[in-house]
């Protein structure tokens, strides 16, 4: 590292702590040359994967567009806020983790459809009539049967 001020390179740190939030390093150092202190950060930096579209463009994933997804399917159902969260951080630690710089945008609607399946069937057939096109009721059958097998049994 070089000093901002005169670009020598040895510096010392005098100090280190982790940030308020605590999602950095704080380190407060002396240029060995000017004297002069300054304050540095160190943060994680952790890069998700490019989402390839249909048509083969690429795009940033982003987390907006995925809980908004989440949220229009799930509008008017009884879903608390925090499950939706719960589910858009399962979804963004399974992308991270993955290990891939890429990712196909069919693969996001097959995690959603996990997420949504075990938060509310009804927002699952939702998200599914558009994500797999559905364009008869045989399709929507066959996925109200698909959620509902996963029903446990009454106890009569």
């Amino acid at each position: 590292m070089k000093c901002p001020f005169c670009q020598h390179d040895e510096i010392h740190v005098l100090d280190t702590r982790v940030s308020e939030e605590g999602d950095a390093i704080k380190r407060r150092r002396r240029c060995g040359k000017c004297d002069k202190r300054f304050t540095t950060y160190e943060r994680i930096e952790l890069s998700m994967p490019f989402v390839v579209k249909k048509n083969g463009s690429r795009t940033e994933f982003s987390e907006a567009k995925l809980r908004d997804s989440l949220m229009l399917a799930l509008r008017k159902r009884p879903v608390a806020a925090a499950s939706v969260d719960t589910a858009v951080q399962s979804i963004t630690e399974k992308l991270l983790t993955s290990g891939k710089r890429e990712v196909e945008s069919n693969h996001i609607g097959e995690l959603v459809m996990q997420e949504l399946k075990r938060l509310d069937k009804v927002a699952y057939i939702r998200f599914a009539s558009v994500y797999k096109n559905f364009e008869d009721l045989a399709e929507f059958q066959d996925a109200i049967e698909e959620a509902g097998q996963e029903r446990k049994p009454r106890a009569d």
